[in-house]
Protein backbone atom coordinates (compact mmCIF):
# COMPACT_ATOMS: atom_id res chain seq x y z
CA UNK A 1 0.00 0.00 0.00
CA UNK A 2 0.64 1.02 -0.26
CA UNK A 3 0.78 -0.54 0.27
CA UNK A 4 1.67 -3.19 -1.43
CA UNK A 5 0.51 -5.06 -4.48
CA UNK A 6 -2.92 -4.48 -3.16
CA UNK A 7 -1.99 -1.38 -2.96
CA UNK A 8 -1.50 0.48 -2.64
CA UNK A 9 -1.72 1.01 -0.50
CA UNK A 10 -7.57 1.85 -1.87
CA UNK A 11 -7.33 3.54 -5.17
CA UNK A 12 -8.26 7.05 -6.32
CA UNK A 13 -11.39 8.12 -4.51
CA UNK A 14 -11.74 11.22 -6.60
CA UNK A 15 -12.99 9.01 -9.43
CA UNK A 16 -16.11 7.85 -7.65
CA UNK A 17 -19.70 8.89 -7.44
CA UNK A 18 -21.09 10.27 -4.24
CA UNK A 19 -19.02 11.30 -1.23
CA UNK A 20 -15.31 11.57 -1.86
CA UNK A 21 -12.82 10.47 0.73
CA UNK A 22 -9.28 9.18 0.87
CA UNK A 23 -10.10 7.00 3.85
CA UNK A 24 -11.71 3.65 4.57
CA UNK A 25 -15.18 3.45 6.06
CA UNK A 26 -16.82 0.26 7.26
CA UNK A 27 -20.04 -0.93 8.80
CA UNK A 28 -18.82 -2.11 12.17
CA UNK A 29 -15.76 -2.97 14.14
CA UNK A 30 -14.82 -6.65 13.88
CA UNK A 31 -11.22 -6.62 14.97
CA UNK A 32 -9.87 -9.69 16.77
CA UNK A 33 -8.49 -9.61 20.30
CA UNK A 34 -5.44 -7.38 20.25
CA UNK A 35 -2.33 -8.98 18.78
CA UNK A 36 -3.72 -12.50 18.75
CA UNK A 37 -3.86 -14.71 15.69
CA UNK A 38 -7.22 -16.28 15.01
CA UNK A 39 -8.98 -18.45 12.49
CA UNK A 40 -9.91 -16.67 9.25
CA UNK A 41 -13.26 -14.89 9.45
CA UNK A 42 -15.78 -14.44 6.68
CA UNK A 43 -14.03 -12.36 4.05
CA UNK A 44 -14.78 -8.92 2.77
CA UNK A 45 -12.62 -8.09 -0.21
CA UNK A 46 -12.28 -4.94 -2.20
CA UNK A 47 -10.43 -3.95 -5.29
CA UNK A 48 -8.29 -0.85 -4.84
CA UNK A 49 -11.06 1.65 -4.24
CA UNK A 50 -13.05 1.36 -1.03
CA UNK A 51 -16.65 2.57 -0.76
CA UNK A 52 -18.03 4.40 2.24
CA UNK A 53 -21.19 2.30 2.10
CA UNK A 54 -21.45 -0.69 4.47
CA UNK A 55 -19.60 -3.75 3.26
CA UNK A 56 -21.07 -7.23 3.26
CA UNK A 57 -18.35 -9.25 4.95
CA UNK A 58 -19.76 -12.48 3.57
CA UNK A 59 -19.01 -11.54 -0.01
CA UNK A 60 -15.61 -11.80 -1.64
CA UNK A 61 -15.66 -8.76 -3.86
CA UNK A 62 -13.32 -9.79 -6.63
CA UNK A 63 -13.62 -9.54 -10.37
CA UNK A 64 -17.03 -8.84 -11.83
CA UNK A 65 -18.59 -8.93 -8.38
CA UNK A 66 -16.56 -5.91 -7.29
CA UNK A 67 -17.72 -2.34 -7.37
CA UNK A 68 -15.64 0.76 -7.74
CA UNK A 69 -16.30 4.43 -8.14
CA UNK A 70 -19.15 4.36 -5.63
CA UNK A 71 -21.43 1.96 -7.53
CA UNK A 72 -23.72 -0.19 -5.41
CA UNK A 73 -22.39 -3.64 -4.56
CA UNK A 74 -23.50 -6.43 -6.83
CA UNK A 75 -23.06 -10.17 -6.62
CA UNK A 76 -23.12 -10.82 -10.35
CA UNK A 77 -22.27 -7.59 -12.13
CA UNK A 78 -21.35 -7.71 -15.78
CA UNK A 79 -19.06 -5.47 -17.77
CA UNK A 80 -20.87 -3.37 -20.35
CA UNK A 81 -19.46 -2.75 -23.80
CA UNK A 82 -19.06 0.84 -24.86
CA UNK A 83 -21.36 1.53 -27.77
CA UNK A 84 -19.16 3.60 -30.03
CA UNK A 85 -16.40 2.38 -32.29
CA UNK A 86 -12.85 2.95 -31.14
CA UNK A 87 -10.51 5.40 -32.77
CA UNK A 88 -8.48 3.33 -35.27
CA UNK A 89 -5.31 4.94 -33.92
CA UNK A 90 -5.46 2.87 -30.71
CA UNK A 91 -2.05 1.58 -29.69
CA UNK A 92 -2.79 -0.08 -26.34
CA UNK A 93 -1.93 -3.76 -26.10
CA UNK A 94 -4.34 -6.12 -24.33
CA UNK A 95 -3.20 -8.18 -21.37
CA UNK A 96 -3.25 -11.91 -22.09
CA UNK A 97 -5.08 -13.40 -19.13
CA UNK A 98 -5.39 -17.15 -18.66
CA UNK A 99 -4.88 -19.55 -15.74
CA UNK A 100 -1.82 -21.08 -17.40
CA UNK A 101 -0.15 -17.64 -17.54
CA UNK A 102 -0.23 -17.24 -13.74
CA UNK A 103 3.36 -17.54 -12.53
CA UNK A 104 2.65 -16.99 -8.84
CA UNK A 105 -0.02 -15.98 -6.35
CA UNK A 106 0.75 -13.91 -3.28
CA UNK A 107 -0.99 -12.61 -0.18
CA UNK A 108 0.03 -10.17 2.48
CA UNK A 109 -1.34 -8.37 5.52
CA UNK A 110 -1.73 -4.60 5.40
CA UNK A 111 -1.01 -2.90 8.76
CA UNK A 112 -4.17 -0.79 8.98
CA UNK A 113 -5.18 1.72 11.66
CA UNK A 114 -8.53 3.51 11.58
CA UNK A 115 -6.89 6.49 13.27
CA UNK A 116 -4.15 6.65 10.65
CA UNK A 117 -0.45 5.93 10.66
CA UNK A 118 1.61 6.71 13.75
CA UNK A 119 4.60 9.06 13.87
CA UNK A 120 5.41 9.98 17.46
CA UNK A 121 8.23 9.80 20.00
CA UNK A 122 8.37 8.45 23.53
CA UNK A 123 10.96 7.64 26.15
CA UNK A 124 11.94 4.00 26.64
CA UNK A 125 14.19 3.84 29.66
CA UNK A 126 17.22 5.88 28.69
CA UNK A 127 16.38 5.72 24.98
CA UNK A 128 14.28 7.79 22.63
CA UNK A 129 11.86 5.65 20.62
CA UNK A 130 10.25 7.10 17.49
CA UNK A 131 7.30 5.19 16.00
CA UNK A 132 6.62 5.07 12.26
CA UNK A 133 4.02 2.40 11.43
CA UNK A 134 0.40 1.63 10.53
CA UNK A 135 0.23 2.82 6.91
CA UNK A 136 -2.33 0.31 5.66
CA UNK A 137 -2.24 -0.05 1.88
CA UNK A 138 -0.30 3.20 1.41
CA UNK A 139 3.06 2.12 2.78
CA UNK A 140 5.08 2.48 -0.41
CA UNK A 141 3.30 5.73 -1.29
CA UNK A 142 3.92 7.39 2.08
CA UNK A 143 7.27 5.79 2.88
CA UNK A 144 9.67 8.64 2.22
CA UNK A 145 7.37 11.27 3.68
CA UNK A 146 6.44 9.40 6.83
CA UNK A 147 10.08 8.48 7.43
CA UNK A 148 11.03 12.13 6.91
CA UNK A 149 8.59 13.14 9.65
CA UNK A 150 10.00 10.45 11.94
CA UNK A 151 13.62 11.50 11.45
CA UNK A 152 12.76 15.16 11.97
CA UNK A 153 11.20 14.13 15.25
CA UNK A 154 14.09 11.97 16.41
CA UNK A 155 17.38 13.29 15.07
CA UNK A 156 17.59 16.90 16.33
CA UNK A 157 19.94 17.03 19.31
CA UNK A 158 20.96 13.37 18.98
CA UNK A 159 24.57 12.24 18.97
CA UNK A 160 25.87 8.79 18.16
CA UNK A 161 24.65 5.75 16.27
CA UNK A 162 21.00 5.09 15.44
CA UNK A 163 18.94 1.88 15.43
CA UNK A 164 16.06 1.13 13.07
CA UNK A 165 13.64 -1.73 13.68
CA UNK A 166 12.29 -3.41 10.55
CA UNK A 167 13.61 -3.85 7.00
CA UNK A 168 10.42 -3.16 5.09
CA UNK A 169 9.93 0.06 3.20
CA UNK A 170 9.56 2.18 6.37
CA UNK A 171 12.70 0.78 7.95
CA UNK A 172 14.79 1.13 4.80
CA UNK A 173 13.68 4.67 3.96
CA UNK A 174 14.19 5.73 7.57
CA UNK A 175 17.68 4.25 7.55
CA UNK A 176 18.59 6.08 4.35
CA UNK A 177 17.36 9.42 5.70
CA UNK A 178 19.33 8.84 8.91
CA UNK A 179 22.45 8.19 6.84
CA UNK A 180 21.83 11.25 4.67
CA UNK A 181 21.73 13.30 7.88
CA UNK A 182 25.23 12.06 8.75
CA UNK A 183 24.50 9.35 11.32
CA UNK A 184 25.58 5.71 11.34
CA UNK A 185 22.73 3.22 11.40
CA UNK A 186 22.02 -0.41 12.17
CA UNK A 187 18.79 -2.07 11.06
CA UNK A 188 17.48 -4.81 13.33
CA UNK A 189 14.87 -6.97 11.65
CA UNK A 190 13.03 -10.26 11.90
CA UNK A 191 12.74 -10.61 8.11
CA UNK A 192 14.82 -9.38 5.20
CA UNK A 193 13.68 -8.50 1.69
CA UNK A 194 12.21 -10.28 -0.21
CA UNK A 195 10.42 -11.77 2.80
CA UNK A 196 8.81 -8.55 4.02
CA UNK A 197 5.23 -7.39 3.54
CA UNK A 198 6.51 -4.44 1.52
CA UNK A 199 7.78 -6.80 -1.18
CA UNK A 200 4.20 -7.83 -1.93
CA UNK A 201 3.09 -4.27 -2.70
CA UNK A 202 1.94 -3.32 -6.19
CA UNK A 203 3.60 0.03 -5.79
CA UNK A 204 1.17 2.53 -7.27
CA UNK A 205 1.90 5.99 -5.88
CA UNK A 206 -1.57 7.00 -4.79
CA UNK A 207 -2.45 8.15 -1.24
CA UNK A 208 -5.61 6.23 -0.45
CA UNK A 209 -7.12 3.56 1.78
CA UNK A 210 -5.13 3.84 4.99
CA UNK A 211 -7.42 5.45 7.57
CA UNK A 212 -11.04 6.01 8.57
CA UNK A 213 -12.23 9.54 7.92
CA UNK A 214 -14.23 9.89 11.12
CA UNK A 215 -11.32 8.71 13.28
CA UNK A 216 -8.59 11.20 12.37
CA UNK A 217 -7.84 14.68 13.69
CA UNK A 218 -6.98 17.90 11.83
CA UNK A 219 -3.43 17.53 13.15
CA UNK A 220 -3.18 14.06 11.67
CA UNK A 221 -4.51 15.31 8.33
CA UNK A 222 -1.71 17.88 8.26
CA UNK A 223 0.77 15.08 9.00
CA UNK A 224 -0.66 13.02 6.13
CA UNK A 225 -0.45 15.97 3.72
CA UNK A 226 3.17 16.68 4.67
CA UNK A 227 4.16 13.04 4.26
CA UNK A 228 2.48 12.78 0.87
CA UNK A 229 4.07 15.98 -0.38
CA UNK A 230 7.59 14.83 0.48
CA UNK A 231 7.07 11.31 -0.87
CA UNK A 232 5.69 12.66 -4.14
CA UNK A 233 8.77 14.81 -4.71
CA UNK A 234 11.24 12.17 -3.53
CA UNK A 235 9.93 9.45 -5.83
CA UNK A 236 10.10 11.80 -8.82
CA UNK A 237 13.85 12.30 -8.47
CA UNK A 238 14.32 8.51 -8.26
CA UNK A 239 12.49 7.63 -11.49
CA UNK A 240 14.50 5.22 -13.62
CA UNK A 241 15.69 1.65 -13.96
CA UNK A 242 17.95 1.71 -10.89
CA UNK A 243 15.03 1.89 -8.46
CA UNK A 244 12.34 0.44 -10.71
CA UNK A 245 10.19 3.57 -10.76
CA UNK A 246 8.33 4.82 -13.83
CA UNK A 247 5.39 6.96 -14.88
CA UNK A 248 2.38 5.20 -16.38
CA UNK A 249 -0.99 6.28 -17.66
CA UNK A 250 -3.73 4.72 -15.54
CA UNK A 251 -7.27 4.12 -16.80
CA UNK A 252 -9.86 4.04 -14.05
CA UNK A 253 -13.63 3.60 -13.91
CA UNK A 254 -15.61 6.47 -12.43
CA UNK A 255 -17.09 9.85 -13.17
CA UNK A 256 -13.81 11.70 -13.58
CA UNK A 257 -11.48 13.96 -11.60
CA UNK A 258 -12.71 16.43 -9.00
CA UNK A 259 -10.90 19.79 -9.33
CA UNK A 260 -11.86 20.71 -5.75
CA UNK A 261 -9.97 17.74 -4.31
CA UNK A 262 -6.64 18.91 -2.82
CA UNK A 263 -5.13 15.53 -3.63
CA UNK A 264 -5.88 15.95 -7.32
CA UNK A 265 -2.30 17.17 -7.81
CA UNK A 266 -1.12 13.59 -7.27
CA UNK A 267 -3.02 12.46 -10.36
CA UNK A 268 -1.75 14.85 -13.05
CA UNK A 269 -3.17 14.97 -16.57
CA UNK A 270 -6.49 13.60 -15.29
CA UNK A 271 -9.54 13.80 -17.51
CA UNK A 272 -12.68 11.88 -18.35
CA UNK A 273 -12.62 9.94 -21.62
CA UNK A 274 -15.24 9.53 -24.29
CA UNK A 275 -15.94 5.90 -25.20
CA UNK A 276 -14.26 6.46 -28.57
CA UNK A 277 -11.03 7.40 -26.80
CA UNK A 278 -10.34 4.08 -25.10
CA UNK A 279 -10.60 0.35 -25.82
CA UNK A 280 -12.02 -0.86 -22.49
CA UNK A 281 -15.49 -2.47 -22.47
CA UNK A 282 -16.73 -0.21 -19.67
CA UNK A 283 -18.68 3.01 -19.23
CA UNK A 284 -17.44 6.06 -17.30
CA UNK A 285 -13.69 5.86 -17.77
CA UNK A 286 -11.05 8.44 -16.84
CA UNK A 287 -7.30 8.55 -17.13
CA UNK A 288 -4.46 10.08 -15.12
CA UNK A 289 -0.71 9.68 -14.79
CA UNK A 290 1.19 8.54 -11.72
CA UNK A 291 4.34 6.70 -10.72
CA UNK A 292 4.63 2.97 -10.17
CA UNK A 293 7.31 1.25 -8.10
CA UNK A 294 8.56 -2.24 -8.85
CA UNK A 295 8.83 -3.06 -5.19
CA UNK A 296 11.28 -5.95 -5.35
CA UNK A 297 13.83 -3.92 -7.28
CA UNK A 298 13.21 -0.81 -5.17
CA UNK A 299 13.77 -2.60 -1.86
CA UNK A 300 16.87 -4.41 -3.16
CA UNK A 301 18.40 -1.11 -4.20
CA UNK A 302 17.56 0.57 -0.90
CA UNK A 303 19.20 -2.34 0.93
CA UNK A 304 22.32 -1.90 -1.21
CA UNK A 305 22.29 1.84 -0.54
CA UNK A 306 22.21 1.24 3.21
CA UNK A 307 25.22 -1.09 2.96
CA UNK A 308 27.15 1.19 0.59
CA UNK A 309 26.73 4.07 3.03
CA UNK A 310 28.24 1.97 5.83
CA UNK A 311 25.06 0.72 7.46
CA UNK A 312 24.62 -2.70 9.03
CA UNK A 313 21.63 -5.04 8.96
CA UNK A 314 21.24 -7.63 11.70
CA UNK A 315 18.57 -10.32 11.96
CA UNK A 316 16.97 -10.03 15.36
CA UNK A 317 13.46 -10.39 16.74
CA UNK A 318 12.08 -8.30 19.59
CA UNK A 319 9.51 -9.94 21.85
CA UNK A 320 9.02 -7.10 24.35
CA UNK A 321 10.11 -3.49 24.76
CA UNK A 322 12.62 -4.77 27.31
CA UNK A 323 14.51 -6.39 24.42
CA UNK A 324 14.82 -2.99 22.76
CA UNK A 325 16.34 -1.59 25.94
CA UNK A 326 19.35 -3.89 25.46
CA UNK A 327 20.37 -2.23 22.18
CA UNK A 328 23.52 -0.10 22.33
CA UNK A 329 21.93 2.78 20.39
CA UNK A 330 20.08 5.46 22.35
CA UNK A 331 17.82 6.50 19.45
CA UNK A 332 15.56 3.81 17.98
CA UNK A 333 13.08 4.12 15.10
CA UNK A 334 10.22 1.62 15.07
CA UNK A 335 9.17 0.55 11.57
CA UNK A 336 7.76 -2.86 12.44
CA UNK A 337 4.39 -2.46 10.70
CA UNK A 338 1.75 -4.91 11.85
CA UNK A 339 4.18 -6.29 14.43
CA UNK A 340 3.97 -3.04 16.37
CA UNK A 341 0.59 -4.14 17.69
CA UNK A 342 1.92 -7.03 19.73
CA UNK A 343 5.24 -5.41 20.56
CA UNK A 344 3.87 -2.12 21.87
CA UNK A 345 0.30 -3.03 22.80
CA UNK A 346 -1.39 -1.02 20.04
CA UNK A 347 -4.88 -2.52 19.90
CA UNK A 348 -5.77 -0.11 17.10
CA UNK A 349 -3.73 -1.86 14.44
CA UNK A 350 -5.32 -4.70 12.48
CA UNK A 351 -4.51 -6.80 9.42
CA UNK A 352 -6.26 -6.41 6.09
CA UNK A 353 -5.32 -9.23 3.76
CA UNK A 354 -4.75 -8.69 0.08
CA UNK A 355 -4.31 -11.37 -2.56
CA UNK A 356 -2.84 -11.06 -6.06
CA UNK A 357 -2.26 -13.12 -9.16
CA UNK A 358 0.92 -12.44 -11.12
CA UNK A 359 0.96 -13.19 -14.85
CA UNK A 360 3.88 -13.70 -17.20
CA UNK A 361 5.50 -10.35 -18.05
CA UNK A 362 4.24 -8.42 -21.07
CA UNK A 363 6.73 -5.64 -21.79
CA UNK A 364 4.47 -4.14 -24.46
CA UNK A 365 1.76 -3.30 -21.89
CA UNK A 366 2.55 0.27 -20.87
CA UNK A 367 -0.56 1.35 -18.95
CA UNK A 368 -2.42 0.41 -15.76
CA UNK A 369 -6.12 -0.17 -15.12
CA UNK A 370 -8.39 -0.02 -12.08
CA UNK A 371 -12.09 -0.72 -12.17
CA UNK A 372 -14.92 -3.13 -11.57
CA UNK A 373 -12.86 -6.02 -12.88
CA UNK A 374 -10.03 -5.30 -10.46
CA UNK A 375 -6.69 -3.64 -10.99
CA UNK A 376 -3.83 -4.38 -13.35
CA UNK A 377 -0.29 -3.05 -12.96
CA UNK A 378 2.35 -4.11 -15.51
CA UNK A 379 5.86 -4.66 -14.15
CA UNK A 380 9.08 -6.16 -15.40
CA UNK A 381 8.67 -9.10 -13.02
CA UNK A 382 5.09 -9.85 -14.09
CA UNK A 383 1.66 -8.36 -14.69
CA UNK A 384 0.00 -7.81 -11.33
CA UNK A 385 -3.72 -8.57 -11.05
CA UNK A 386 -5.60 -7.67 -7.90
CA UNK A 387 -7.09 -8.02 -5.59
CA UNK A 388 -8.86 -8.46 -2.29
CA UNK A 389 -9.39 -6.36 0.84
CA UNK A 390 -10.13 -8.71 3.73
CA UNK A 391 -10.45 -7.27 7.19
CA UNK A 392 -9.04 -9.07 10.23
CA UNK A 393 -7.56 -11.98 8.27
CA UNK A 394 -4.32 -13.14 9.90
CA UNK A 395 -3.47 -15.89 7.41
CA UNK A 396 -1.08 -14.56 4.74
CA UNK A 397 -1.77 -17.47 2.40
CA UNK A 398 -3.28 -17.08 -1.09
CA UNK A 399 -6.69 -18.76 -1.36
CA UNK A 400 -7.05 -20.65 -4.68
CA UNK A 401 -10.72 -19.77 -5.15
CA UNK A 402 -9.99 -16.07 -4.67
CA UNK A 403 -7.08 -16.12 -7.09
CA UNK A 404 -9.31 -17.86 -9.65
CA UNK A 405 -11.90 -15.08 -9.31
CA UNK A 406 -9.26 -12.40 -9.80
CA UNK A 407 -8.01 -14.10 -12.97
CA UNK A 408 -11.53 -14.69 -14.31
CA UNK A 409 -12.64 -11.07 -13.84
CA UNK A 410 -9.62 -9.73 -15.71
CA UNK A 411 -10.00 -12.31 -18.44
CA UNK A 412 -13.55 -11.09 -19.06
CA UNK A 413 -12.33 -7.50 -19.15
CA UNK A 414 -9.64 -8.08 -21.75
CA UNK A 415 -11.79 -10.39 -23.85
CA UNK A 416 -13.86 -7.27 -24.51
CA UNK A 417 -10.83 -5.10 -25.28
CA UNK A 418 -11.43 -3.16 -28.51
CA UNK A 419 -7.88 -2.56 -29.67
CA UNK A 420 -5.52 -4.68 -31.74
CA UNK A 421 -2.35 -2.65 -32.35
CA UNK A 422 -0.25 -3.58 -35.36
Amino acid sequence: MGLWLFAAEAHSRRYRRGARSHSIEEDRDRRPPANRARAPSARTAMIRRLPTEPIDRRRLIVGAGATLGGFALQSCATTRLASRALDPGCTLHPVYVAPDRVIRAVAGLRPYREAGFVVRAEALGGKRLVHNYGHGGAGITLSWGSSMLATRLGLPGHQGAVAVMGAGVMGLTTARLVQEAGFSVTIYTKALPPDTTSNIAGGQISPFGHYRDSMVTPEWRAQFAAAMDYSWRRFQIMVGEDYGIRWLTTYTEGDGPDPSDPFQRYHPAARRLDSAEHPFPVDNLSRFDTMYVETGRFLRQLTRDVHLAGGAIRVREFATPADIATLPETLVFNGTGLGAGALFGDAGIRPIRGQLAILLPQPEVDYAFTGEAGYMFPRADGVVLGGTFERDEWDATPQPEDISRIVASHRRLFQGFRCTPT
